[in-house]
């Protein structure tokens, strides 16, 4: 794929999605970043909804430090994996306190240092809460990027992003992230992709192989006892 031919994707999923966002409530870099890392493997809406209340209750890296982790767990227990998410906030949170007096680093470099935060999330914190461009790799925007041919099936997450780094101007990164997650999400959806629908269907080599008609061996045998008779 070239940039013009990701320019001309990028155009109509801007269209599809012109308000895309992220989805997960937050008021600050901390809470971004907490948001985030109970996001893995679970839905930014039930994020929302346990953030909702834990948002309330920790304020600030201490808060999280000053109860048991039973009592952690408890609150983040409708999340996925809560047990090892726990873990990873209180070490986290006390790593914030004792090396960034309190703040969320401003560098993808040093947030994935952090317990918990792997690349993706670091993008999505530098981009969001600091206004660095970045393209994070959720599985959506992975999907995505290689339905449609900007990458390889076989491609790793960093090189998804490297290849997206090249093709899309800098400046239009985070927002690219943005709509991609929403195509993937909304649209382009793993198990059932909205393929007789897709504006982008022609430029799917995926979507035009879930198009095609599926012949059974009822069919072939109908189609070659029909030709025999001429």
């Amino acid at each position: 794929m070239n940039a013009k031919q990701m320019r001309d994707i990028l155009n109509v999923i801007a269209e599809m999605y012109p308000d895309a966002h992220c989805e997960l409530n937050y008021s600050n870099p901390f809470e971004l970043t907490i948001a985030v890392l109970l996001s893995a493997q679970c839905t930014d809406e039930t994020v929302n909804k346990v953030t909702e209340q834990l948002f309330l209750k920790y304020q600030q890296p201490a808060d999280y430090l000053a109860v048991p982790i039973e009592e952690l767990q408890q609150d983040i227990r409708r999340i996925g994996l809560f047990r090892n998410k726990a873990a990873h906030i209180q070490k986290l949170c006390r790593i914030l306190l004792e090396k960034y007096d309190s703040e969320v680093p401003g560098t993808i470099e040093q947030l994935v240092e952090l317990p918990g935060v792997g690349r993706k999330t670091a993008n999505v914190v530098v981009s969001n809460a600091f206004g660095i461009p970045a393209i994070a790799v959720d599985t959506h925007v992975e999907r995505v990027a290689k339905r449609l041919g900007a990458a390889k099936a076989e491609d790793t997450v960093l090189e998804v992003e490297k290849k997206l780094m090249k093709l899309v101007p800098r400046e239009e990164w985070t927002l690219t992230h943005h709509r991609l997650i929403f195509f993937g999400r909304y649209h382009c959806k793993a198990q059932k992709p909205g393929c007789p629908a897709c504006p982008l269907l022609d430029r799917c080599k995926e979507g035009k192989k879930r198009m095609k008609p599926v012949r059974t061996r009822k069919d072939k045998e109908h189609n070659i006892t029909f030709a025999s008779k001429g």
